[in-house]
Formats: structure tokens, sequence, C-alpha cells
């Protein structure tokens, strides 16, 4: 049976949280990984490690999931949906 561990998080002072995973890759996956960190080392003029890479990689293709915006930071809403929104009856305060 394997036992399922929370690994510990760690508030960091810029407002960012970390947290620690050993992830199984397989080695093309690693590879990307080694490019993107040599793309990024370039354009930082600095070493860059995978984790850095990893860490710039997440952050650039961050989901669209509400729950996870920082607060005062609102969806894009879709044209579609702000229309529908906005062709909707208006419902007063008083019944």
């Amino acid at each position: 049976m394997t036992e399922r561990v929370t690994p510990p998080m760690h508030a960091l002072p810029d407002g960012e949280a970390e947290i620690s995973l050993v992830v199984r890759l397989p080695w093309e996956d690693v590879a990307r990984l080694g490019q993107e960190a040599g793309r990024l080392a370039a354009q930082m003029q600095r070493p860059v490690t995978l984790d850095e890479a990893v860490s710039h990689r997440l952050r650039s293709t961050r989901t669209t999931a509400s729950h996870a915006r920082p607060a005062g930071e609102q969806p894009a809403a879709a044209p579609s949906t702000a229309a529908g929104v906005t062709s909707l009856p208006r419902i007063s305060g008083t019944a």
C-alpha cells in the first residue's frame, strides 16, 4: 500500500509559495526542460537551473482558474459570455 504524504509548503517573502515534489519524467521531457533552461539563461544572461525553467514554464502557461488568481485580478471575459450576460434582463431589488 502506498502512503500519501503531503509535501511541506513554504511561504516566501515575495508572496509566492514553494512546494517540493518528486516527478518522474521521460528523458525527452528532461531534454525539453534543458532546452528551456538554455533559452532562459540566454535571456537572463546567467545560469538557470531546471527548477527555475520549470517554474518559469508554469508561470508563463497559467491556467484561467479563477480560484488560483491573486486578489483583484479578474479573468478576461470571452466575447460570447460578455454578450450573453449583457443581454439578460435586470432584476430589480423589490419583489
